[in-house]
């Protein structure tokens, strides 16, 4: 497989839900990985966020081909899910992108760490630069189990996020490792960033 679509939402839930209904919106998250055209997918709880946002879920999922991707958001299991999630709700941002070269382990391991990190660059950065920046990323990121990096192609609820990657990692050490790694490489270009930390739950 030589690419694969990456599809990230971040959730805040409002303060007053109670846990059950959370519970109840993290297991029908997680049963959209049924849907046949989905390579990967995983909602959890956010472990630990560096935003001005406060974000308290992630999902992550994979996909063949765009295509794919549309018929995921279409089907009818994922608009029932989405229209039951919403009321609970106070914010929601995503972002999608290509990654040319496909992860070694589409299903990242469970309970390992995954981060996100999304980046708003500043007003005159150029597409040349904007590719030297996910070039960079790659390279300082091969302590990961994995990483994807690429430009978001959805912006409509990306905030004005337009750069994503996500990694995956043993453990919080190297995580913490990577994130500095970033921050020197690419701070220059940046206005904005968040970056969020989760761990793949033990039910997938």
């Amino acid at each position: 497989m030589s690419q694969i679509i990456e599809h990230i939402v971040l959730l805040k839930v409002k303060d007053n839900v109670d846990s059950d209904k959370i519970e109840a919106m993290i297991n029908d998250l997680n049963s959209l990985a049924t849907i046949d055209q989905v390579l990967y997918l995983s909602a959890a709880p956010i472990q630990r966020l560096k935003s001005a946002f406060a974000f308290t879920h992630v999902l992550h999922s994979r996909y063949r081909s765009k295509e794919d991707f549309s018929v995921y958001h279409a089907h009818p299991d994922h608009l029932r899910v989405e229209e039951e999630t919403m009321p609970i709700l106070e914010d929601l941002m995503s972002v999608d992108w290509i990654a040319d070269e496909a992860p070694g382990i589409l299903k990242p391991r469970v309970g390992s760490v995954g981060t996100v990190t999304l980046l708003k660059l500043k007003e005159n950065v150029t597409d040349e630069a904007k590719k030297e920046i996910m070039e960079m990323i790659k390279e300082r990121s091969r302590g990961s189990d994995e990483i994807s990096v690429g430009e978001n192609f959805s912006p409509a609820r990306a905030k004005g996020f337009s750069v994503a990657s996500v990694a995956y990692f043993k453990d919080l050490g190297e995580v913490e490792a990577h994130e500095e790694l970033v921050n020197e490489t690419v701070g220059g270009y940046v206005e904005d960033t968040i970056v969020v930390e989760f761990v793949v739950p033990t039910s997938l």
